[in-house]
């Protein structure tokens, strides 16, 4: 990963590693900074906009601190100069400062590698997986868990983490969660309240 890295903000979009995220790109400054990827490294690091975005949202609005970065796998550029693209996540970073000096956003960052795990944090990782794929089969009648056994206890952690509706500041904690352990128990959490609204008639969830 770049240290200076090109960045998008959204207010409603969370990447994590080894997933996949589908974008269109129309604002001009954005299109800017796909044409000029597509030219370099082809990365881009998605972050999520805090709340109170839309005071400022054409200029810098604040950003949370922790994204993630993405590679253009695929991209197709449009007549008027729109892009659709594919993004694979990569690695998830810290932001310590930004450079301006553009019209698209680009920060400094620092990766955040995760953690190695001992012994008995995957002895509780793998009792997470068999309760995540046994609540997800409950709650989505099986629909999210196709190919699943195929999939590394890390890759399903992040596929679910960002394809399951949550909401976004709900993705955001998740992807900051500091090893895989702990973001498959913060996920469990919150597919079992989801499950447990579902059976309490007239209940709403709260964003955290």
């Amino acid at each position: 990963m770049s240290e200076l890295l090109p960045i998008f903000p959204l207010p409603n979009v969370v990447l994590f590693p080894q997933v996949f995220l589908p974008l269109h790109i129309f604002e001009p400054r954005y299109r800017t900074m796909v044409t000029d990827a597509l030219a370099g490294d082809r990365m881009i690091g998605m972050v999520l906009l805090q709340p109170g975005w839309e005071v400022d949202y054409d200029g810098r609005p604040p950003v949370y601190a922790v994204g993630c970065s993405g590679l253009i796998t695929h991209f197709e550029r449009l007549p008027d100069g729109r892009y659709n693209i594919v993004l694979r996540g990569l690695e998830r970073f810290r932001i310590t400062s930004e450079d301006d000096s553009r019209a698209y956003r680009r920060a400094l960052v620092q990766p955040l590698a995760e953690p190695a795990l001992e012994e008995h944090d995957r002895t509780a990782l793998r009792q997470h997986r068999m309760q995540l794929e046994s609540i997800v089969a409950a709650v989505t009648r099986g629909e999210e868990l196709q190919g699943s056994a195929a999939m590394s206890d890390e890759d399903l952690v992040n596929a679910l983490s960002q394809y399951l509706d949550f909401e976004p500041l709900e993705k955001q904690a998740l992807l900051e969660r500091p090893c895989l352990r702990s973001r498959a128990g913060a996920l469990l959490e919150l597919l079992e309240m989801r499950r447990l609204l579902q059976r309490t008639p007239g209940a709403t969830r709260t964003p955290h």
